[in-house]
């Protein structure tokens, strides 16, 4: 079967998931409905804020589903209705295997890692803070268990030292297209031969759980390297923090290391208070480059320090 012939049902919510659905469209591919998170009310005037996914469908002119509930008898009868050959989900919620099930090619996902490698929520994140140097993006059939189905396509994608979760992110992005439209001609061809996740296990398995406020916090008695990890696992956003007092803490976006023999404590700071935020850790000095202070704006040291005095008399802990 021709692959844009194919009734293709599109799932998904936030920025990563708008690439490949607007390749899809701009290829051609019949794209029959989009199924995306309801609206939500944000902000201080609570002004209902929809999904790049559903933003995108809506400028594409691409009919949208907007279900709260999956297993909801009316929306699944009306996505039985579409009649999908295939259905393709990226960033989105957790299927019930009616839904997935469904289309009669099944339903493919587009994960951000190297799969069985980052399964979870959050598989950028966790590469980046657990210090790899390589990772990827995976399509895969969905089935019962949460990112366990048969492999169709993988791509590697080397993590740079200057990478954060922001940078890698795009770059996945960019490759994850490709990957989509080469996985729905593979799949229209019939020429096909996904693998079992347990035969491509080598190693220990290392898990993408999603990422909470605690998970986030620096702990400078590490060593340097964990540290700026974590930082860069971790920014833009939710970005990493620390607790400079009572009501003060911090958001650090950018770090730099400089190994060496200290003789302060963890979380001792240093500064010439002008240009410069240095941290004590275990083995040396974090720099920090980029910060956040409560209620302020994101800004260089060199900034903060033009209106904050004294920093040396505050300590992370």
């Amino acid at each position: 079967m021709n692959a844009k012939d194919l009734r293709i049902v599109y799932m998904g919510t936030p920025d990563f998931a708008v690439a490949p659905l607007k390749a899809l469209v701009e290829g051609g591919y019949n794209v029959v409905a989009v199924v995306t998170m309801p609206d939500k009310p944000s902000g201080r005037g609570l002004k209902m804020n929809e999904s790049a996914v559903k933003r995108y469908a809506v400028e594409a002119g691409l009919p949208i589903l907007q279900p709260v509930k999956l297993r909801d008898e009316e929306f699944v009868a009306t996505f039985k209705a579409l009649e999908g050959d295939l259905g393709i989900v990226i960033a989105f919620r957790m299927l019930p295997e009616i839904i997935w099930a469904a289309p009669r090619l099944g339903t493919f996902n587009l994960h951000a890692s190297l799969l069985p490698q980052y399964r979870g929520a959050a598989p950028i994140n966790r590469a980046i803070m657990n210090g790899e140097t390589t990772t990827g993006v995976t399509t895969f059939l969905l089935n019962p268990q949460i990112d366990e189905g048969a492999v169709i396509g993988q791509v590697k994608v080397d993590i740079e030292p200057s990478d954060n979760v922001g940078t890698l992110h795009d770059k996945l992005m960019n490759v994850g297209v490709d990957l989509v439209l080469e996985t729905v001609d593979k799949l229209a061809s019939g020429k096909i031969e996904p693998v079992e996740q347990e035969a491509m296990i080598e190693g220990e398995l290392k898990a993408a759980p999603k990422i909470f406020k605690e998970d986030c916090h620096i702990d400078f008695s590490l060593c340097g390297e964990q540290i700026v990890n974590l930082v860069r696992g971790l920014s833009p956003y939710p970005a990493a923090w620390g607790t400079l007092a009572d009501n003060l803490t911090a958001k650090i976006f950018e770090v730099e290391f400089m190994p060496q023999m200290i003789d302060c404590e963890c979380g001792t700071i240093l500064s010439d208070e002008r240009k410069y935020i240095r941290v004590a850790c275990k083995d040396g000095l974090i720099d920090i480059k980029e910060l956040q202070l409560s209620g302020k704006r994101r800004m260089s040291a060199e900034e903060l320090l033009r209106g904050f005095r004294n920093i040396t008399s505050y300590k992370f802990s």
